[in-house]
């Protein structure tokens, strides 16, 4: 089966759809989830499911910005997953995020430091269509904000729809 995952515009209806202005980038994919469940939920299946050439890819990020006085994040794989998606609550850690706004359609995601404010929303869409879109939101402070967004956008635009495929794929529930 082959996992259908589209670049998109983020959701008008999203909450992070509001963090647009001024934004350095966003980018949103979107796909059909077959089995939709809160929108918590499918970020953890999501994380779950980390291809190791993305933890690989952390691994050397850590190690190369730590050196330039930039905060160690760990893996975005590193998730407690014995932990229900309803024991989350805002302010939680997931991994190298903290949650920012959670709700049955909609969870946002968000690391900042001195240089960026980075969101992650994981949105499903309040239809019948099963449609879920994980969309980007940075918005950069400085300088180095806007080199580090240069050097990781292209890996970015690799790792998310990735991610995504290997998620759908290991629960078989994707569109062929």
């Amino acid at each position: 089966m082959k996992a259908a995952v589209q670049p998109s515009n983020i959701p008008a209806e999203s909450h992070i759809f509001t963090q647009l202005k001024d934004a350095y980038y966003s980018d949103a994919y979107s796909y059909t989830e077959q089995n939709p469940s809160s929108a918590m939920q499918i970020w953890l299946s999501q994380v779950a499911t980390i291809p190791n050439w993305v933890n690989l890819l952390m691994t050397a990020r850590n190690g190369i910005v730590s050196r330039l006085g930039l905060k160690h994040l760990g893996h975005i794989s590193d998730v407690d997953q014995s932990k229900a998606a309803s024991a989350y609550q805002v302010g939680d850690s997931v991994g190298i995020f903290t949650i920012k706004s959670l709700a049955e359609q909609e969870v946002i995601l968000i690391d900042s430091d001195k240089h960026l404010d980075v969101q992650i929303s994981i949105f499903k869409a309040s239809d019948d269509s099963q449609l879920v879109t994980i969309s980007s939101v940075v918005h950069v402070h400085n300088f180095f904000g806007e080199f580090y967004m240069t050097m990781i956008t292209p890996l970015h635009k690799l790792i998310v729809p990735a991610t995504i495929k290997r998620a759908l794929l290991s629960r078989s529930d994707c569109p062929s």
